[in-house]
């Protein structure tokens, strides 16, 4: 009996060893019991058991609504010579036909009382902005101000109770994370494209090259389908918030090929503030050089560790200067907030008014130090002006200043340089007086004096100047330069 007994009790035993074996092995080589086996490695709280999948129905249906179409009408003429009625004789041919041209794109309602924001790009250099809602109805719309380093516009029209959006938080914005595009892709309205994060903090140098020293670049990249026509619409999160304004895209074709960028509306809030309140963006400079640290940066410099942002040079007088940041140091953060690229450095800046104080934290040496640091303006200042920076030029013997939106208003024009005080030169010769305001050149609008600067630099016979008297007087005149 205890043989019969031994010899069941090793067949037990034997048969258990075997049916663990088979299971170990069916466990790490079959596809479900691998599974299992995973889960097994992880507590409940670890595994992701319940993602909620993204409802773009209802984000749709909240963005749609507050995105708008823009058509923007810029008058091109098919000579050099403008189209009035000239009685000086400076033009052989008086009266020139006209070809206006016609461009598109998008902007997105952030206010009920019809506030809306776009790209720059969109309404550069218009005559006229028609914006056009999701049901149809069409307004002429006013251009409050624009800001080419950031490529954004602020737009207003005449209306209440307007379905907006509502600002979300780019900040916490995740890679992965879905997020929706909503615009006016090739004339084709109220189109709704979705696709994830793909990046952030991406500087695909596109505004530093049209000649923005001060540009910001810090897009938020996705594979949202955008494509011409899409520029200045919405980027919502599955809240249905915006987050970002539509901005690019990287394409060697230039249709969608994959990837698009956004202003992160935490940089945008800002700069559409300053221009609602200004007329234009009061910037707060840190007065320093900056470089994204590489392998081979840290390696030449002696850098223990590849975080921050590099600071090859301080500007002398500048905030950083008076702040105590010398070359060499490594910026690891703005207020707690850290930065390890030169996009992300830029913007959080770009959040701060001149006469703020900023905490930078830096690594200098291999020791860490934080310096209070009071952020100027462009012209040195620690604090900023309520009034329109006037920006006061002399060109062809005449004073000539910006003016603020009030004044704008008052005149009843979206644009204008004032003549300030004329004095000896080409506007005294024809007669132009004190407080003229000049708001087209050569049929382009202009809206700052170096706009006029730049229209007038090196320009050769007859130029048509047209803008307002003081009265609000509509006025045209020729005027000859040698």
């Amino acid at each position: 009996m205890k043989k019969v007994l031994g010899i069941l009790t090793i067949a037990v035993v034997g048969g258990l060893v075997a049916l663990g074996i088979n299971s170990l092995i069916t466990s790490r080589n079959g596809a479900q019991s691998l599974q299992d086996y995973q889960n097994a490695q992880f507590t409940k709280t670890e595994q992701l058991t319940d993602v909620p999948s993204a409802d773009f129905v209802s984000v749709a249906e909240m963005a749609t609504p507050a995105v708008v179409h823009i058509t923007t009408t810029i008058a091109r003429q098919t000579s050099n010579q403008p189209q009035f009625f000239d009685p000086f004789g400076f033009f052989d041919n008086p009266l020139m036909p006209q070809q206006p041209q016609q461009a598109t794109g998008s902007g997105v309602i952030i206010t009920e009382d019809g506030y809306i924001a776009t790209n720059n790009h969109v309404v550069e250099n218009a005559e006229k902005v028609e914006v056009t809602l999701d049901d149809k109805r069409s307004y002429v719309a006013e251009v409050v101000g624009t800001d080419p380093e950031t490529d954004l516009a602020l737009l207003k029209i005449e209306d209440e109770g307007m379905a907006f959006l509502k600002f979300g938080n780019s900040d916490e914005l995740k890679v992965g994370e879905w997020v929706v595009a909503v615009g006016n892709p090739f004339n084709l309205t109220s189109t709704v494209t979705a696709g994830i994060v793909s990046a952030k903090g991406r500087n695909i140098n596109l505004l530093r090259q049209k000649g923005g020293e001060y540009a910001i670049e810090n897009f938020i990249q996705t594979d949202a389908a955008v494509n011409p026509g899409n520029s200045g619409g919405a980027l919502v999160n599955t809240s249905g918030q915006l987050i970002g304004i539509n901005t690019a895209i990287a394409s060697r074709t230039g249709s969608y090929s994959g990837y698009s960028f956004a202003i992160p509306i935490n940089l945008a809030k800002k700069i559409l503030d300053d221009l609602l309140k200004y007329g234009e963006v009061k910037r707060a400079l840190l007065g320093v050089r900056i470089q994204d640290i590489t392998q081979e940066l840290a390696e030449e410099k002696g850098l223990s560790e590849l975080k921050g942002v590099y600071i090859p040079q301080v500007i002398e007088g500048g905030a950083g200067d008076k702040g105590g940041l010398k070359e060499g140091d490594v910026v690891l953060s703005i207020n707690g907030e850290e930065v390890n690229k030169s996009s992300e450095l830029q913007e959080q800046i770009s959040k701060y008014y001149p006469g703020d104080k900023v905490n930078v934290k830096v690594s200098r040496e291999g020791k860490l130090k934080t310096l209070g640091i009071t952020l100027l303006s462009r012209e040195g200042k620690d604090e900023i002006s309520t009034e329109i920076a006037r920006d006061e030029k002399k060109i062809l013997g005449a004073e000539l200043e910006n003016i603020s939106r009030n004044e704008k208003l008052k005149l009843k024009i979206r644009n204008g340089v004032r003549l300030s005080k004329i004095g000896k030169g080409p506007f005294e010769e024809i007669g132009l007086k004190d407080g003229f305001v000049i708001v087209q050149i050569d049929k382009s609008p202009v809206f700052t004096t170096q706009d006029v600067q730049k229209a007038l630099e090196n320009k050769k016979g007859a130029v048509l100047i047209e803008g307002v008297r003081a009265d609000g007087t509509k006025e045209a005149y020729a005027l000859r330069l040698e």
